[in-house]
């Protein structure tokens, strides 16, 4: 990227014609900018289009500090850190200052003591658009770290206490121009929650009660979940006054978002020399997992269920294919129902169980219930009824299949041979005659039959027997 350049002194960079701006303003013209060009403003954020996106550039607009509430694993984090691409990528400072001061607007006294001394001839240093975004988690946040603290080893030196040269700056004064994050606002401390309010308040920070004041530029961003930040207490209420809008964010309305959001952050390379090609309906079964979990009364909806949980699956989905594709030696590999039966993995940790459910459930058994009502849904969506029932009247004759995610796949055709309807039925979601994806679609009706309570399955050591 070709990075503009900046005068090299006071003067020069008045001749330029450069005119100063507080951070705020700086983010509304460059969204303006971005909307009158009808550039892409927030690129990898999916489904936030009609709902999200637009109170976002509107409270930008407003100047306001926002506040993204959301539950876990709605974009919160990647939607504040995509607000630095409409800073400049650089701008000027008086070189050497510690809070990156403004030439035109000095707040320190180094700043102002420098640009006396010096007038046209200070020299001027750029800030870089990538160092002007900082983000803090909460928990564990002390005052010092955010706002600042006296510094003993100044004071030994001989600074005064009534002056800055006593103070050991924290992230806040240091990210003065820039923009700063707080992730999980209700668990912050209450003593940085009162630092907090008198920055949104007044714009300038006091330490220790000693009278140093900074009227800071920055534009401060917090994220939180409804759950913590509506409970009494977490939050002072002069705190959630003063915060300008909040921005609500939510989960995918159309799993085909939330199908699009899961390939795009897992990240995984299909090809390879092990090849691995997914089924649509094989994405659909991990994403509808998610919004299964999402509606089950065993778990805690308070505290929401990731994007996490789907991309984790997907990526697990895809490696049981590709393991089977590298010790049976099949090219390209194909995922099936039977790799689901390693995701227990990836999912343990990742749903939070309602422990005030009259039904208590292990997370282990909830996960297999979410796996079940996800494959239930999909398969209705593909597989017509008529010909279920002759397909379970096979099994109540005693046949007996068995598969698993280490069975080669030519040798589902053979298998199938004691249930011809469900070799057929398997057509009906893909009519590819490649092996793999044949043998993916036959367990997906296997499951789907069973999800439907047509058939029974156990399971054993990873394999998978399908009877009556």
């Amino acid at each position: 990227m070709n990075r503009p350049t900046l005068p090299r002194t006071l003067g020069e960079l008045v001749a330029s014609g450069w005119r100063s701006r507080s951070v705020k303003q700086e983010l509304h013209d460059n969204l303006l900018g971005k909307l009158a060009e009808r550039e892409p403003l927030f690129p990898g954020i999916v489904g936030y289009d009609d709902t999200v996106i637009p109170e976002l550039c509107n409270a930008i607009l407003a100047q306001h500090d926002l506040l993204f509430l959301g539950e876990k694993g709605q974009a919160k984090s990647r939607l504040m850190r995509a607000l630095r691409d409409l800073l400049d990528p650089l701008i000027p400072c008086v070189a050497g200052s510690e809070l990156h001061d403004d030439p035109l607007r000095p707040i320190t006294r180094f700043a102002r003591d420098r640009l006396a001394r010096e007038g046209d001839g200070t020299p001027i240093e750029g800030w870089p658009r990538e160092e002007r975004y900082v983000e803090r988690l909460a928990p564990g946040t002390k005052f010092a770290d955010v706002i600042g603290e006296i510094d003993p080893a100044r004071l030994a030196a001989g600074a005064s206490l009534s002056t800055e040269d006593a103070l050991h700056f924290g992230l806040i004064p240091r990210m003065n121009r820039g923009i700063f994050a707080m992730n999980e606002i209700p668990e912050l401390d209450d003593l940085v929650q009162v630092g907090l309010f008198n920055i949104l308040e007044e714009r300038d920070v006091q330490i220790r009660g000693y009278p140093v004041r900074f009227d800071l530029d920055i534009a401060i961003l917090f994220s939180a979940n409804p759950a913590t930040y509506n409970r009494s207490g977490k939050v002072i209420p002069q705190l959630k006054d003063r915060i300008g809008a909040i921005i609500r964010t939510h989960y995918p309305r159309d799993r085909a978002d939330g199908v699009q959001i899961m390939e795009q952050e897992a990240r995984i390379d299909l090809d390879g020399e092990f090849p691995v090609r997914v089924p649509l309906f094989m994405k659909e079964i991990c994403e509808q997992m998610t919004i299964e979990a999402r509606k089950s009364p065993y778990v805690d909806q308070a505290s929401g269920v990731s994007a996490r949980f789907s991309i984790a699956n997907y990526r697990t989905m895809i490696a049981s294919a590709r393991r089977r594709a590298a010790v049976l030696g099949e090219k390209p590999a194909v995922p099936r129902i039977s790799d689901l039966g390693h995701t227990l993995a990836s999912s343990l940790g990742k749903l939070e169980i309602d422990l005030m459910s009259s039904h208590q459930l292990s997370e282990q058994q909830v996960l297999e219930a979410v796996q079940a009502a996800a494959i239930r849904q999909v398969f209705s969506e593909y597989v017509d009824r008529h010909g279920l029932d002759e397909i379970a009247d096979v099994f109540a004759k005693g046949v007996k299949i068995e598969v698993g995610s280490m069975l080669p796949s030519v040798q589902y055709a053979e298998r199938l041979k004691r249930v011809p309807p469900a070799w057929q039925k398997a057509f009906e979601v893909n009519p590819a005659d490649d092996p793999a994806m044949r043998a993916s679609c036959v367990e997906f009706v296997l499951a789907g039959l069973y999800a439907m309570e047509k058939i029974s399955r156990t399971t054993r050591h990873g394999q998978v027997r399908f009877e009556i």
